[in-house]
């Protein structure tokens, strides 16, 4: 299955082939209950999937040390992007998480800033492991505050937008590609007691001075953590009727456009509902199985014989997909928070599904890398 140098891995690309089919078909069930403001969804969704494949072969053709090279570069694009989003974005939902480009939909940085992150943190680790065989402490310390610098600024600003979703995705992708960069523990130890203290002041002030939490963290940040402990209830209609689709739904679904009830984010957060429902319990165990399958060939991945940059960009990557999948499927069944993080390659999105063809390009140049040059890079 796996192709020599100049060719392609096909057990990479043909579950990226399922996902598109998967996505295009749900999507199209999906129409039923969605505005009709928003366009034909399906063939939007088909030109974003052929846009990522002319994205893919841009990638190929360039290798991935060009983009190494340029991290710093993408990412004080991104970072620039982000901080004119608070000006000149489009306010939706009491967001401002997307520029509108006329005659052609929505863009929205975030989506690009967890790749340029992903580039960046690869480099600095890479660069470091290079420099120092056996660091000090005070070598590690400097590391890590460079490196939360870096996560900060684009976190601090998405906040802003709000978008608390993609501030979640910087800081799993930075903690999994920290955690396998081979720093001492214990500083890992000391970010949790210190998560620990912050998250228990913050749910204090949430919850014994709720008028004090708004005036410092706003409206937004309260709305979101009720819908996370309206959760714990189990009530809200849009959980609660995607439980009936999916649990009604038996063996083999309602079939194709046969959704039988609505409800709200159906072409994007909640399109696992949708498919479950319609394909029942055995479609959605060959999603679930094919997603296993293709992180499983990720994972197998970070063994090859690779440069580090490469294995930490890939550690990035498979940090970032996992933790959206769990999360959509989680929430969509009722076991985690509603976060509004979508399910990669197939819920409905232009800039996700974009930057999710910007990491199979990635992830194509990585299979076909003998490993045999690794350089360093002069930014950090």
């Amino acid at each position: 299955m796996y192709n020599k140098k100049n060719k392609l891995d096909l057990s990479i690309l043909i579950p990226i082939i399922f996902f598109a089919i998967i996505s295009i078909v749900t999507i199209s069930s999906a129409s039923t209950y969605i505005s009709q403001s928003m366009g034909n969804l399906v063939l939007k969704q088909s030109i974003w999937y052929l846009v990522g494949t002319l994205f893919v072969l841009i990638i190929l053709h360039f290798k991935n040390d060009y983009f190494y090279r340029q991290s710093f570069v993408l990412y004080i694009i991104c970072c620039l992007l982000l901080f004119l989003l608070l000006f000149f974005g489009t306010p939706i939902n009491n967001s401002r998480c997307w520029f509108t480009i006329p005659g052609i939909g929505s863009f929205q940085p975030s989506e690009f800033m967890k790749i340029s992150l992903m580039l960046v943190l690869a480099v600095m680790i890479n660069n470091f492991r290079s420099k120092y065989n056996s660091p000090s402490i005070g070598n590690e310390a400097l590391f890590i505050f460079k490196t939360l610098i870096i996560v900060l600024i684009p976190s601090l600003l998405t906040f802003m937008q709000p978008d608390t979703g993609a501030v979640i995705m910087y800081l799993v992708i930075y903690f999994g590609m920290m955690f396998t960069s081979g720093i001492r523990l214990r500083w890992f130890v000391i970010c949790l007691i210190i998560g620990i203290i912050l998250l228990g002041s913050i749910m204090a002030i949430y919850f014994l001075q709720s008028d004090l939490f708004i005036k410092l963290f706003g409206t937004n940040l309260f709305y979101r953590l009720e819908r996370i402990f309206s959760w714990q209830s189990g009530s809200g209609l849009q959980l609660e009727n995607a439980l009936a689709a999916i649990g009604s739904a038996g063996l083999f679904g309602h079939g194709y456009n046969e959704t039988p009830i609505y409800f709200p984010e159906s072409g994007t957060d909640f399109i696992f509902a949708v498919y479950a429902s319609n394909f029942g319990f055995i479609g959605a165990i060959l999603l679930v199985g094919l997603i296993l399958y293709f992180d499983i060939k990720l994972l197998n991945l970070v063994k090859k014989k690779t440069t580090v940059t490469n294995k930490y960009v890939l550690v990035g990557i498979i940090s970032c997909l996992v933790f959206q999948q769990v999360q959509n499927i989680g929430m969509t069944i009722g076991l985690l928070p509603i976060t509004g993080i979508t399910l990669p390659f197939i819920s409905y999105g232009g800039s996700s599904l974009l930057s999710y063809m910007l990491m199979v390009g990635i992830i194509l140049n990585i299979t076909r890398d003998d490993g045999k040059h690794e350089y360093t890079y002069k930014f950090s």
